[in-house]
């Protein structure tokens, strides 16, 4: 009888551990904190934007602990892939050539590419033609820069570890223009100083990002992909998604 209680109670502290074990699993989300207003770090150091409320609402869908690690872009893949962290939800675009490393989740959201110029430009048409000669700047190893890369070749492309840098260096006259995703170059033209120097030129590119932005996961953590496309279809459902939306962009997204 005694024996049979000692089992009975250790039995009933596995279950215990198990279901604290299960209540407190940890999730390590990797962003870049340079791509505002998708993610950024504010004055006091923290992690802040979009990005970041949206893994958090899916955390809460998926009842999980996540903590956000800051990670330079060029080496975001690498890192996922050394395990530094769990997935990467930094407004990354779904290619076929990052599919070769990575896994996607359903797109998130969707945004076409764009070109700024300063407003006192004579760039009225953005075909390759018309750009044959001009500085062109993008961010390093993202879409845009690949696009510019195999369709501008005739311009002179500049490219930059990180999207400020890029804007910056258009506002002080040594770019004649930049290309980005149009969400991003929206923020930058409407709520930065700098930003009043420029404006959108042309129409948007729809073939920049045509698969749309998803969260990556390493090839084989199938079971943590599927858990945040579930997720990520029930903020769209209950109207989480459209919230956080709302508080950073005056038109949806998604």
């Amino acid at each position: 009888m005694k024996i049979a209680r000692i089992l009975i109670a250790a039995a009933a502290l596995a279950i215990g551990a198990g279901a604290v074990q299960a209540e407190t699993k940890k999730v390590r989300i990797g962003t870049e904190g340079a791509y505002p207003p998708f993610n950024s770090v504010d004055s006091a150091g923290k992690l802040v934007g979009f990005d970041i409320e949206i893994g958090e609402a899916l955390c809460a869908k998926m009842k999980v602990e996540c903590t956000f690690i800051a990670q330079d872009w060029d080496g975001i893949i690498p890192a996922l892939l050394a395990k530094k962290y769990d997935l990467i939800l930094a407004s990354m675009s779904i290619t076929d050539e990052r599919k070769e490393k990575v896994s996607f989740t359903i797109p998130y959201y969707l945004t076409p590419g764009s070109f700024i110029a300063p407003k006192d430009t004579a760039i009225t048409d953005i075909a390759p033609a018309a750009l044959k000669g001009k500085t062109i700047g993008a961010q390093s190893s993202t879409t845009g820069a690949t696009y510019l890369e195999d369709k501008y070749k005739d311009s002179e492309i500049k490219l930059y570890p990180t999207q400020d840098e890029a804007n910056a260096d258009l506002a002080a006259g040594r770019l004649d223009a930049v290309l980005a995703d149009k969400f991003v170059l929206y923020e930058w033209l409407e709520k930065s100083t700098d930003g009043k120097c420029c404006s959108f030129v042309g129409p948007d590119l729809k073939d920049v990002n045509p698969q749309g932005t998803g969260i990556a996961v390493r090839q084989e953590d199938n079971e943590l992909r599927e858990a945040l496309n579930k997720a990520i279809k029930e903020i769209e459902a209950d109207g989480t998604f459209a919230k956080i939306n709302a508080k950073y962009f005056p038109f949806p997204i998604n």
